[in-house]
């Protein structure tokens, strides 16, 4: 089974969308088979891979309630290993469909149970909030990547996200465990925002990945592209970053397996 990674935090615009895009690319690059679940209606992670509305036949909403496979959803995206399940605005409805369905926190879980065994890692990129969408992500997930943008609420709102692990945890999946937090749009120039760390670092210790992501017109511009910041220039510091953060999520894969193993 490929291990399952959510990309989550309630907030928007903390940079969740281009952390999985581009986390997906990097392990692509180094030869892994990745599938992301585009599970945002907003569907941005779909269109940051050129993923165009008419190649949008079968997707993740399709995926939620029954209707299609994640295998027949998957769709080649221009890199090399990477495949999406893309989203429309149709997911939007989902919440509400899913609402009256037998166990429907599990709904994303019983599909992933039939994916090909063909892929190393699944990137879910989870909308901002932590509604339906977002427990059907944690509940079928092995462990959570949080970015989190260096602002004055971000521990506030990390606080927050962290019970809601814990309490799924506790009810719906176990063995969820927080993959790591990755601090976003860094601005070495801004006080603040080493404050911010040195909170975060203070609060969650290791669980903090020592990569940060910077801020960079580059990545901004990439998107508009149809291509990850890695595709679109792979020399820019926010690309560089990206491919720094994939080493660490892959030395932190070859821990938890250990733990696994003991």
């Amino acid at each position: 089974m490929p291990r399952i990674i959510s990309v989550v935090n309630q907030k928007g615009g903390v940079g969740k969308t281009t952390t999985a895009v581009n986390m997906a690319t990097a392990l692509a690059a180094i030869g892994k088979e990745v599938l992301i679940i585009d599970l945002d209606p907003q569907g941005n992670a779909s269109t940051g891979l050129g993923i165009t509305p008419d190649k949008r036949i079968h997707t993740s909403y399709q995926v939620l309630i029954g209707e299609t496979s994640l295998e027949q959803a998957a769709v080649q995206t221009i890199i090399p290993r990477l495949f999406i399940a893309p989203a429309t605005i149709d997911l939007s409805g989902a919440e509400i469909e899913l609402v009256n369905m037998d166990n429907r926190e599990f709904q994303l879980k019983n599909a992933v149970a039939n994916i090909p065994e063909h892929f190393d890692y699944v990137i879910i990129d989870c909308p901002p909030s932590l509604g339906l969408l977002t427990i059907n992500a944690l509940t079928a997930s092995d462990s959570v990547l949080i970015p989190l943008q260096c602002e004055f609420y971000a521990l506030e709102g990390l606080s927050h996200l962290l019970k809601t692990i814990k309490l799924l945890q506790t009810k719906l999946n176990p063995a969820l465990t927080v993959h790591g937090v990755v601090l976003t749009m860094y601005d070495r120039r801004n006080k603040l925002t080493e404050q911010i760390e040195q909170d975060v670092r203070s609060f969650l210790g290791s669980e903090v990945y020592r990569t940060v992501i910077p801020r960079n017109v580059r990545m901004s511009e990439a998107p508009s592209h149809g291509k990850p910041a890695l595709v679109y220039d792979l020399k820019c510091t926010g690309s560089q970053a990206y491919l720094k953060l994939a080493r660490e999520v892959i030395q932190r894969e070859r821990h938890f397996a250990q733990q696994r193993a003991a």
